[in-house]
């Protein structure tokens, strides 16, 4: 069942690069108390990914800080250290948080899995934004297969 607006994030570990190596990170560690920006890609260093998706969330994190929003997360279902060399190279600051969903476990447990194995990539997540109020989801935009539109941060700031 995919998650929907009102629901509460399911309990996950999601790894991040810390100063001395990988770090468990659990979801209430990443949202409690917090009004999150959380955005999903299929594939760290992928074109759209990585020429838009990363990019919008990173030039428009003043913006929507002034909308409310305390804190931005990336997730994508690709090991810590390609999302913290994903991170480093597109120039991503303390402003977002990289978190490795190395197994997909967050993305089939929010039901936004997504089959790509017909481009050699295995098992991924949907491209999603959503903004997380104390961990519960208050808002969702999931795009159809192919698009990028309304998990952008443009769209999200529009409706915020």
């Amino acid at each position: 069942m995919t998650i929907k607006v009102g629901d509460s994030l399911p309990e996950a570990t999601f790894m991040t690069m810390g100063a001395d190596g990988p770090e468990p990170a659990m979801t209430a560690d990443v949202f409690s108390g917090k009004r999150v920006a959380l955005f999903a890609v299929p594939g760290a260093f992928t074109p759209t990914c990585s020429a838009k998706h990363l990019p919008g969330f990173m030039d428009n994190a003043e913006a929507l800080a002034a909308k409310g929003i305390d804190a931005i997360a990336c997730t994508s279902v690709n090991d810590v250290f390609v999302m913290s060399a994903w991170g480093k190279e597109s120039g991503v600051s303390d402003q977002m948080q990289m978190l490795a969903d190395g197994n997909g476990a967050f993305a089939a447990a929010i039901g936004l899995e997504l089959d790509a194995s017909g481009f050699g990539m295995g098992s991924r997540s949907q491209r999603y934004s959503m903004i997380v109020n104390d961990g519960v989801v208050e808002a969702l935009n999931v795009e159809e297969g192919g698009e990028f539109r309304v998990s952008s941060a443009e769209y999200m700031l529009e409706n915020l």
